[in-house]
Formats: C-alpha cells, sequence, structure tokens
C-alpha cells in the first residue's frame, strides 16, 4: 500500500525509461531521414565546384625530364712513326686502313724558250750551264771519271764450275773407305782475278773427307771472271762428292 504513495517507486521507473527509449529512437530516424532527403530534394543548393571537382579525373603527372645529351666520344689516333734515329724502320703491325695520298699535279706553265735553244733548256740558259758555253760542255774537258768496279764479286757454283781448266780429283781416304763413309763436302772459296784458289773454308762435311777435298780443290784452276772487261775475284761454293764403288 505504501509502495503507490512513493514517487521513487522501480515500476513507474521501468514504463518511463520505455517510453523515453521509443520516443528518442523515432526522433533520430526523423532527423537522419530529413539529412538524407533535403539535399536529393534541393540539388542547386549543394556546392557545385566541389561537386565537380569530385567527378573530374586528376590531370595526369608530369613528363619525365629528358635525358642528358650524350657527349660526342673523341676517338685518339695514335700516329707510329716509322723513323727511328733517322733511319726506316719496319712496321711492328699491319694497319687496318692504309691511306693514299694523292698530290696534286703541278701546272705546267707556258715558258718561252729562246731563239737557236737546246729542248729541255733553261730560259736564259743559266742554270747548269755557262753564258756562250757549247752544246755538251766546255772544250778541252776531261771526261768524268768511270765509277770504280768492284774488286770481288760472288758466284753461284753451277756458273763458277763451267769455268774450271784444272780439276784435280780428291784422294779417297784408306780410314773413311774402310769405315764406308761416303758424302759430300761443301767448301767456300775465294778465286783471284788470275784463277788461283786462294782462300777456302769449310761449310759442312764429314772431318775424314775434309782434309783429302781441301788438298784436292787448293790446286784447282778457273778461267778469269771479268767485269767491264777486267778480272775481279769470285766467292762461290765449291761441293766434293766421295761415292763408294
Amino acid at each position: 500500500m505504501f509502495e503507490q504513495l512513493l514517487e521513487s517507486t522501480t515500476a513507474k521507473k521501468r514504463e518511463r525509461n520505455r517510453w523515453a527509449y521509443a520516443i528518442s529512437l523515432m526522433i533520430q530516424f526523423v532527423m537522419v531521414g530529413l539529412l538524407i532527403l533535403i539535399p536529393l530534394l534541393y540539388t542547386e543548393a549543394l556546392p557545385q565546384q566541389q561537386m565537380l571537382s569530385f567527378l573530374v579525373a586528376p590531370p595526369p603527372p608530369p613528363p619525365p625530364p629528358p635525358p642528358p645529351a650524350q657527349q660526342a666520344i673523341k676517338r685518339v689516333v695514335k700516329r707510329v712513326s716509322l723513323m727511328d734515329a733517322g733511319r726506316l724502320r719496319a712496321p711492328r703491325e699491319i694497319p687496318r686502313e692504309v691511306t693514299i695520298i694523292k698530290e696534286d699535279p703541278i701546272p705546267q706553265e707556258d715558258i718561252g724558250g729562246v731563239v737557236g735553244g737546246v729542248p729541255g733548256g733553261v730560259p736564259g740558259g743559266q742554270m747548269g750551264g755557262v753564258l756562250g758555253g757549247v752544246l755538251g760542255g766546255i772544250p778541252g774537258m776531261p771526261p768524268p771519271p768511270k765509277p770504280e768496279a768492284p774488286k770481288r764479286i760472288r758466284v753461284s757454283s753451277g756458273v763458277q764450275e763451267a769455268k774450271i781448266i784444272n780439276k784435280v780429283d780428291p784422294t779417297y781416304p784408306p780410314m773413311a773407305k774402310t769405315a764406308r763413309i761416303a758424302g759430300t763436302v761443301r767448301l767456300e772459296a775465294v778465286v783471284a782475278a788470275d784463277g788461283s784458289i786462294q782462300n777456302l773454308r769449310v761449310i759442312e762435311g764429314h772431318p775424314l773427307l775434309v782434309q783429302s777435298a781441301l788438298q784436292a780443290v787448293q790446286q784447282w784452276r778457273y778461267q778469269p771472271t771479268l767485269l767491264s772487261g777486267e778480272p775481279v775475284e769470285v766467292v762461290t761454293y765449291i761441293d766434293v762428292v766421295f761415292r763408294l764403288f
């Protein structure tokens, strides 16, 4: 009985809380619905510039900067001089490209000659000549000296063999004959201007055959070899053959 007289009973509080919760929920739904419907009904009130900025695609990114220009590569060509201490030496390697140097032709000038002159002469007759001179030089001048002929020449063994006057056959050494040794002894000979053997040098041959070959060739005689009408010394090779029969 006393529960109905008290204002703060639990039964009334529960009923009031339910109704307050329901009313608050309905008010919230109405406000949210109004917030959604008002922009849809009044579209002109929306910020158009901001809406357009949202709909327009962003501009493309700027293009990358161009790459730096490549510097031209300079090729240094090393020129190798073929002169060594004033002498021309052979190149160490074969060049890949051979440059052909073409010289410009020398223009020929029309030089007037002198009446009574010599073909190929110089106007005025000054160069290489004497004023008032005679064709062929000054009379009474001796001819220029002839170049000296070489005192010794080299001749092949076949050519020199055809000039033999006296040929002595070598004696076969008994020891080499017993040992059945045969072969050729090659000598280098200096034939004097009169055709005699002046000097002998052994090039190759068996030691048992060399002495007999030297003794025989020392007695050979040749016809004198003439060069420009004068006898000269000759360097040649002589082959002495030893055969077993």
